[in-house]
Order: C-alpha cells, then sequence, then structure tokens
C-alpha cells in the first residue's frame, strides 16, 4: 500500500494513528512515517496484508465507536477476530 491508501484507511476506519499502529503492533510515529510520501518506511508484507483485510471489512460495515473501542483495547487479537468474523459475513 502507498502513503495515501494508508492514511485513507486510518482514516476510513476513523483511527489516528495510536490506535491504528496498535493494530498493526506499530508505534504511532511508524504509521507517521508510513503515511508520509517518499518516505523510506514501509509495512511488513504482515501489516500490508492486514490493512488490506481492514480495507474489505471496512467497506463491508461501518465501524461504530464500541467496535473501535474493541479492537483498540484489545488489540491484535481482537482485530484478528473481527477480520474473521466479517470474512464469514457476521
Amino acid at each position: 500500500m502507498n502513503p495515501a491508501q494508508i492514511r485513507s484507511l486510518r482514516r476510513a476506519l476513523r483511527l489516528n494513528q495510536a490506535e491504528f499502529g496498535q493494530l498493526l503492533g506499530a508505534h504511532p510515529v511508524t504509521v507517521s512515517r508510513w503515511e508520509t510520501p517518499r518516505s523510506r518506511y514501509t509495512p511488513s508484507a504482515y501489516q500490508c496484508a492486514l490493512m488490506r483485510d481492514f480495507e474489505k471489512a471496512a467497506g463491508a460495515q461501518e465501524m461504530d465507536q464500541t467496535l473501535k473501542n474493541l479492537l483498540v483495547g484489545a488489540g491484535i487479537a481482537a482485530a484478528i477476530y473481527f477480520l474473521l468474523n466479517a470474512a464469514r459475513g457476521g
């Protein structure tokens, strides 16, 4: 994903850089660097795969505040649960 796509996804999910980073196991400064054009910092293949899955899930359903709090509070485990549940149509 390019910097503009990363920023667009984060905004579509209504997450700040710290929350988005927590879901992906990255520091907020790292997320900021990913979103900066011409940055030499890029997400790992695993993080890119998660972002693509978040992108699909975000298009399938809106994240309300409760879901956002759950994902950010529980971190990556909750994010994976959310993605699997969305993939099953739940």
